[in-house]
């Protein structure tokens, strides 16, 4: 049971580590939700995707751990340099901040069908959002076994509740996330969580 919970609470972690990062569809759900302009079909879609595309990632890496077992090497040192590299990015944000709020102005969507078509092309257009789902956190989720579906749930959840948080309280979090102080600090969570993650899983290869 405690074993269970660390995994799931290592990928609520890490799946919330990667999800918080500036990017279009955060601020696209951001600027949805300040206008309350089909909230929940826009939130749907981002957990829902996300649950998908982790769901592959772990299952993917999980089947070709089974097929070859020299596979966890290797993704472990993938895996691990590429959080190293991304824990980098990050406390280089933090070092060098640049203009990193949040922009919420711009055109209304019009229409709900408009603005189930933007989410969907920010969504699974975006190649960062493979790299993030489908290799690393199938990566980080195959160095954990048996257990790595509960790791998965963990990240999914994180999903969920990052996109539900971001979409429906967007007016409470948006004076906040306006903000490029803001997201210094969140970038400095993000950047030990995956420096120190980053480097145990290397160690652990």
């Amino acid at each position: 049971m405690t074993a269970s919970l660390t995994a799931a609470a290592a990928g609520f972690g890490t799946g919330l580590s990667l999800i918080v990062a500036i990017g279009a569809q955060n601020a696209f759900v951001l600027r949805q939700g300040i206008r309350r302009d089909a909230v929940l079909a826009v939130v749907g879609i981002c957990a829902l995707s996300d649950a998908v595309l982790i769901a592959l990632g772990v299952g993917g890496v999980g089947a070709l751990v089974v097929a070859w077992p020299g596979a966890v090497t290797a993704v472990g040192w993938i895996g691990g340099a590429f959080l190293l590299c991304y824990g980098a990015l990050a406390a280089r944000r933090v070092l060098r901040p640049g203009d990193a709020a949040l922009r919420t102005e711009g055109d209304s969507t019009g229409s709900r069908r408009r603005a189930v078509l933007t989410c969907l092309a920010l969504t699974w257009l975006n190649p960062h959002v493979y790299l993030d789902t489908v290799l690393l956190l199938g990566s980080v989720a195959a160095d954990r076994g048996p257990l790595r579906w509960t790791f998965g749930l963990g990240a999914t959840l994180a999903s969920l509740v990052w996109f539900v948080a971001l979409g429906f309280g967007a007016r409470l979090l948006s004076r906040f996330l306006a903000r490029p102080a803001a997201w210094r600090v969140l970038d400095g969570l993000v950047a030990v969580t995956m420096l120190a993650m980053g480097a145990l899983l290397i160690a652990g290869t």
